[in-house]
């Protein structure tokens, strides 16, 4: 019997199409190399702790879903859980999610219970529906799976495999966001304007496949531009803030192909494609430091959730 078990779990970017997701659209999702670690030992009782700056949020519901783990194979979770990451929350970048998945991974690899990657999505959703009341299932598949996947709710996702890993830029707002919150001020606009919302879903899909013929392709200014209109369409949408179309602005003027928020939107975090040049790319990044924004690169595919026990 193993004396802990480790999972570790990837945070996510949306490439294209948020928000349409929830109402049907596909989208285009890629794991970062951000990571939620939880580390799993036996106990007397449930215990749940947590140092990390995204996993604080999640506690309340990180119990949900850990005691509903136990109670639909009819026993009661004894044991001891820390959550660590390098995920900042409401940053948009999946932190929940991530958090959800790493729970169930560890108690499975404890336990002995064999959930594959499809099984620590569908169990991590769960918790997710606690905290955001009605997402699609976009975060928690692709923090479990890892790589780049189109995402259609209640379909299979489908893998993107890319010729050459790619750099992204992610810069945080600073700005917090409440992605329930978000999902709801959006879903206003469908109950305004039906039909238009109807057509934006359907242009939505025909972006994030788009976008991921350029992600396979490496056509990077391709992908950029499609990224930027992404970002226009999301802003008219409601999602944006001044804040972010500003830091949208200052990536575009810097250098990058291309920028658009990433996630829920209403603060949280903006993904750009930077230029091909390493240095160009690092003063770019160097100048959202000096602006005041939390920015960093992330190489994709890269690997899904892992568990393991020591």
């Amino acid at each position: 019997m193993p004396l802990k078990a480790v999972c570790e779990a990837p945070g996510k970017v949306i490439i294209s199409g948020e928000h349409f997701v929830v109402h049907g659209a596909t989208a285009l999702a890629a794991a970062i190399e951000r990571k939620v670690r939880v580390e799993a030992s036996w106990s007397d009782t449930l215990e749940i702790r947590s140092s990390a700056t995204g996993g604080k949020e999640a506690l309340a519901p990180a119990k949900k879903l850990v005691e509903y783990l136990y109670a639909a194979r009819g026993t009661k979770p004894r044991l001891s859980m820390r959550i660590t990451s390098t995920i900042a929350e409401g940053a948009g970048l999946g932190s929940s999610a991530a958090t959800m998945v790493a729970l169930a991974g560890a108690a499975s690899a404890l336990e002995g219970w064999g959930m594959d990657q499809a099984a620590l999505a569908e169990a991590a959703a769960t918790g997710e529906k606690v905290i955001h009341g009605n997402p699609s299932g976009i975060d928690t598949t692709t923090s479990a799976t890892g790589g780049v996947i189109l995402f259609r709710r209640g379909e299979e996702p489908r893998r993107i495999d890319l010729t050459s890993p790619l750099t992204l830029l992610v810069a945080f707002s600073g700005k917090k966001r409440s992605t329930g919150r978000l999902i709801a001020k959006v879903s206003e606009m469908k109950m305004t304007y039906p039909s238009l919302f109807e057509s934006l879903c359907e242009s939505a899909t025909l972006v994030s496949e788009l976008c991921a013929r350029a992600l396979k392709d490496g056509e990077t200014a391709t992908l950029g531009s499609l990224m930027t209109y992404n970002h226009a369409v999301l802003t008219r949408a409601g999602a944006s803030t001044r804040g972010l179309d500003e830091l949208v602005e200052l990536c575009l003027a810097s250098g990058c192909l291309g920028a658009k928020l990433t996630g829920a939107g209403g603060g949280g975090s903006v993904l750009a494609v930077p230029p091909k040049d390493p240095l160009e790319a690092q003063a770019v990044a160097n100048k959202l430091g000096s602006a005041g924004y939390d920015a960093f690169f992330t190489t994709i595919p890269t690997s899904g959730a892992r568990s393991w026990t020591e």
